[in-house]
């Protein structure tokens, strides 16, 4: 009793007063940022229903381009690389959970030792060999008075919640680019198309000017110009090919399987029927971007670790409790007189430790900090990143609308053209740069729908992907 009593008295003595001093240590000044503060209005608008599912590449209603991403869901390095770094953090956080609760080891060892005599030991132990045994049961418990381990597993629980949402970013990245590299392969194919198609209409007008030549209505050089009309477009035609195959590699790259690259069927991007866009982009929708989301939670892991940190400079208690057998001679240790046992508390003191844990936790203060600061600096980029994808849709629609006028002036131009000159009441010259005009507005045309789409899924990719946090 008296034992127990002087330990009970020693150990809350020490709980109260027996600790590091932490004083002077500075606290963290970072504060985090909000919508409002980086320019987002707030609204009763609700983000469950602007953001895009997170099958949004479904609403393209092309099957290989579904086909494509399922793949490389499965396939892709990336994908697979997020999914180890989850597993991982996973893993370590297990580890920092089993930490809150009691240890339990069986510890068994057979010993034959030859006592000195020139020791402790009495004969007729001294200068013989004996045989050892031991068999006992070991427990422990560390008792967390100040919250250090709970602390340390909120610290590795929040790491590997980012690093579930660094997972859902890096299928976000792939299915945007996968999609915004299909989308690039459809308008340099569409591009190619449109070249082929001057070539043919080169070809038509090369016919026309040698019968005139024959005729005597055109001269030599009418028909020189329109010979040299025919290397170049053909040129035009192989300089696209190339691109247009360097662009199947890449995009075979991102799905995880370079042997589909002959394989990619380049979309038809006027018969596409994109994504709507958001009508109103309210400020809480920035939380369900997986990189704001991952910040976060370091944010809330380094502010865990300030805390274990903390904690550090207040004493340790262990409970250690063994019970089992001890003999000299195997054959005495399943003997009752061979029973031995103990328990009693482990204290550790930090009551010295040379500036260690002041140090580390200015070092974990700092941590937070630098996890603050990501986390708005995620914040104002993805008010950027939001902001800079609406203006430019929005600019696109109006671009595209003044493109539209300037195709069809630039037609109508061309069919008179055609008719004046097969009339005999224009030259070759005017001909040539009416069709040049119209193939000019053609490929804007086709640039202008590509980056329209591609814009889109660039927004999508801005709101988050579908992201639920």
């Amino acid at each position: 009793m008296k034992f127990t009593t002087l330990v009970a008295a020693t150990v809350a003595a020490l709980l109260v007063s027996a600790c590091a001093d932490m004083s002077g240590v500075a606290a963290s000044n970072a504060k985090l940022r909000d919508g409002t503060s980086v320019g987002l209005a707030q609204t009763d608008t609700d983000a469950e229903s602007q953001t895009a599912r997170s099958d949004w590449w479904l609403d393209f209603g092309d099957a290989d381009l579904t086909t494509l991403i399922n793949k490389a869901l499965l396939d892709a390095p990336s994908i697979k690389i997020a999914q180890t770094r989850l597993a991982k953090a996973e893993a370590i956080a297990d580890v920092s959970h089993s930490a809150l609760f009691p240890t339990v080891g069986l510890d068994v060892e057979a010993t034959r030792q030859l006592f000195t005599q020139n020791s402790i030991y009495p004969p007729p132990l001294a200068g013989n060999i004996y045989n050892m045994g031991t068999a006992q049961l070991q427990a422990g418990w560390e008792i967390d008075f100040f919250g250090k381990n709970r602390s340390a597993l909120m610290a590795t629980l929040g790491a590997a919640r980012a690093a579930g949402a660094d997972a859902e970013a890096a299928r976000i990245f792939l299915t945007t680019n996968i999609t915004r590299a299909w989308l690039q392969l459809g308008r340099i194919h569409g591009q190619r198309l449109i070249a082929a198609r001057s070539l043919a209409q080169r070809s038509e007008m090369l016919s026309l000017v040698r019968t005139r030549v024959n005729a005597g209505l055109d001269t030599k050089v009418e028909l020189h110009q329109s010979e040299g009309g025919i290397p170049e477009a053909r040129l035009q035609i192989e300089m696209l090919y190339e691109q247009e195959q360097l662009s199947r590699h890449a995009l075979a790259a991102l799905v995880g399987d370079s042997t589909l690259a002959d394989n990619i069927k380049a979309p038809a991007l006027f018969a596409i029927h994109a994504p709507s866009i958001p009508a109103t982009l309210p400020a809480n929708l920035l939380g369900t971007r997986p990189d704001i989301a991952a910040a976060r939670w370091r944010v809330e892991a380094a502010t865990s670790d300030v805390a274990s940190a903390k904690s550090q400079f207040y004493p340790n208690v262990n409970l250690m409790a063994y019970a089992g057998f001890s003999s000299i001679g195997l054959g005495n240790l399943h003997k009752s007189t061979s029973e031995q046992w103990g328990v009693g508390p482990a204290i550790r003191l930090p009551i010295f430790e040379g500036g260690k844990l002041r140090a580390n936790l200015r070092g974990k203060t700092a941590d937070l900090d630098a996890a603050i600061e990501s986390y708005n600096a995620a914040v104002i980029d993805a008010v950027r990143d939001v902001t800079d994808q609406v203006a430019s849709s929005q600019s696109l629609t109006r671009q595209r609308e003044q493109q539209r006028a300037a195709q069809r002036a630039t037609e109508d131009a061309y069919g008179l053209s055609m008719q004046r000159y097969k009339a005999g009441i224009a030259n070759y010259l005017q001909v040539l740069a009416t069709e040049t005009a119209v193939l000019s507005q053609q490929k804007q045309a086709l640039d202008l729908t590509a980056r329209a789409m591609d814009t889109q899924v660039a927004l999508i990719r801005a709101l988050g992907g579908g992201y639920k946090n």
